[in-house]
């Protein structure tokens, strides 16, 4: 079955990276230096809609290398369009089940990704699994499910769907109107099904309000305004900031600094509709190290207009700044790192290269990197304690 790709690329920080080179007032901070992490900090690995499609040894393999990292977290999708695709009344939980058992096995908490819709359940005239439901009370049924099922095998925490601002992962158009009646409906029959659910708003993505798309602070404005923010306990954002750090310091500020400083940040919409203090999880952060055209190493004169991807180094370099950047974030709760493994050598598309392993298997250096930054936080790693 085809994954759904895309999570990253399209903002690539094309219009960033043309006003940075006019106004750049940048300063990013040592790579080497220590940080102490000033507050617990959940870290993961996000594996997107793969893991279901593995072999048993592939599944090990991934699971062992978020164990192998000091991971206490990995988000995977648990796509409506996998379970009940061939219809209403048939639905196929082993898909999960085998993923759960895997990473129970290894100590590892899940996030789910409630997201995608069956063919049956699409409005007409939309063909792909991206289509916002017809029915929100019929994916929330799913979700009531879902809960029901999964609290008995230690998961009590779900995302709400993926990128909900982005035109390609909400079709036609992202509505907020329209999320906030699917989370609504959604947390209600979550809470049903288990009292000790959290929920997180779907993971936004860092882009402007242009074509289909729609800002992540508009966005989250607008689900607030209809009472969204009151219904979840956290709110997913994926601030990729490649080819500049996390922790750098901008005059046109990164989607990073865009989570909790200036005017329009996340923190500031938050604050403003009655949650100041709600936590935020990355659920997503990364850089890819292929793609069209060249690499750049994070200097100022590799960085260009249209730039898609960054160095093996300058990769390594990124997850580490990230891993320290979220832990002094008062705010960050979670940190889930895109993703363990690259989809293929083809360099067409820079989507194929966000793995912290080469499509072959071997380690690029940020493995090692993000492995020691994760090794560095200590007891501030949220981890799952061995039953």
């Amino acid at each position: 079955m085809a994954r759904a790709l895309s999570w990253h690329g399209r903002f690539i920080l094309a219009s960033i990276v043309i006003l940075s080179l006019l106004t750049l007032n940048l300063t990013e901070s040592n790579s080497t230096a220590k940080t102490s992490p000033t507050h617990s900090l959940k870290v993961g690995v996000s594996y997107g809609d793969s893991l279901v499609w593995m072999s048993d040894a592939e599944l090990s393999a991934a699971l062992d290398d978020a164990v192998s990292l000091g991971a206490g977290w990995i988000r995977a999708d648990l796509s409506w369009n996998n379970i009940q695709n061939d219809g209403r009344d048939v639905r196929h939980w082993k898909l999960f089940d085998r993923v759960v058992a895997a990473a129970n096995k290894r100590h590892l908490m899940i996030l789910p990704v409630l997201a995608y819709t069956p063919p049956w359940a699409r409005p007409a005239n939309c063909k792909l699994q991206s289509c916002a439901p017809a029915r929100p009370a019929e994916f929330a049924m799913f979700a009531g499910e879902a809960a029901a099922r999964y609290a008995a095998k230690g998961i009590h925490t779900w995302e709400i769907w993926n990128e909900p601002n982005l035109g390609s992962f909400w079709l036609p158009a992202p509505s907020p109107a329209d999320y906030n009646a699917l989370l609504q409906a959604t947390a209600k029959a979550v809470r049903n099904a288990d009292s000790a659910a959290k929920l997180v708003f779907g993971g936004l993505a860092s882009v402007s309000t242009r074509g289909r798309n729609i800002s992540q602070a508009e966005f989250l404005t607008r689900v607030s305004a209809l009472g969204g923010n009151r219904v979840v306990d956290a709110v997913g954002y994926h601030p990729y900031t490649y080819p500049y750090l996390s922790s750098a310091r901008t005059s046109f500020r990164t989607p990073w600094e865009r989570m909790e400083s200036g005017t329009n940040s996340l923190r500031s919409v938050l604050s403003g509709h009655g949650t100041p203090q709600m936590p935020i999880w990355v659920t997503e952060i990364g850089a890819p190290t292929g793609g069209p055209g060249s690499p750049s190493d994070g200097s100022l004169v590799s960085i260009k207009p249209g730039t898609t991807h960054v160095t093996e180094n300058r990769q390594a370099q990124i997850a580490t700044d990230a891993v320290r950047a979220a832990s002094a974030a008062p705010h960050v709760a979670a940190l889930v790192w895109y993703a363990d493994r690259d989809l293929s050598t083809d360099r067409s598309s820079n989507e194929n290269f966000y793995g912290l392993r080469r499509a072959d298997g071997s380690a690029k250096p940020a493995f090692a990197a993000l492995r020691a930054a994760i090794s560095g936080l200590g007891a501030a790693n949220d981890r799952k304690i061995p039953r």
